[in-house]
């Protein structure tokens, strides 16, 4: 009798596994909100039963040259990595430059201010050429962050 019982647990493990998988339903509420669950919701509008994928038959051997392979992806996938965080880094390092750079550069140089006839002085041409391109610096730097936080994600 012990191996008859013996028999019929090994026959229970050994079978298929798609005679175990769980029955699912997909039911569609009448405000079109789906639920997926063991049993069908009630009040459901639609109710589907979802049949699970077959189980893949055999055993995948993987090769030598499929581990290779996914070696070589992976260590792709690690200098990409790698490359935009370095990428990151020194975008944010422009961006903090430029904006040092602007925040010094407010102050007039010698030359860019002129005096006026009512004894007071104004700034000149050359001062606000100046504030531009220092302005033109810190948007590019922004962009140049913002391009490689992109990317990073």
């Amino acid at each position: 009798m012990t191996w008859r019982v013996s028999t019929l647990v090994l026959v229970l493990a050994l079978g298929s596994p798609a005679a175990f998988a769980q029955e699912m339903f997909k039911s569609t509420m009448p405000d079109g909100k789906v639920i997926y669950g063991e049993k069908p919701e009630p009040g459901a509008k639609r109710v589907e039963k979802v049949v699970p994928p077959p189980p893949k038959p055999g055993i995948t051997i993987v090769t030598p040259a499929d581990k290779a392979r996914a070696d070589q992806a992976a260590r792709q996938r690690t200098a990409r990595t790698e490359a935009l965080q370095r990428e990151l880094e020194a975008a944010r390092k422009q961006l903090q430059r430029a904006e040092a750079a602007r925040e010094a550069g407010k102050e007039p140089l010698p030359g860019e201010r002129l005096g006026t006839a009512g004894g007071t002085s104004r700034l000149t041409e050359p001062y606000f050429e100046r504030q531009k391109k220092l302005e033109q610096a810190v948007e590019a730097a922004r962009k140049r962050l913002e391009k490689a936080e992109e990317a990073a994600r």
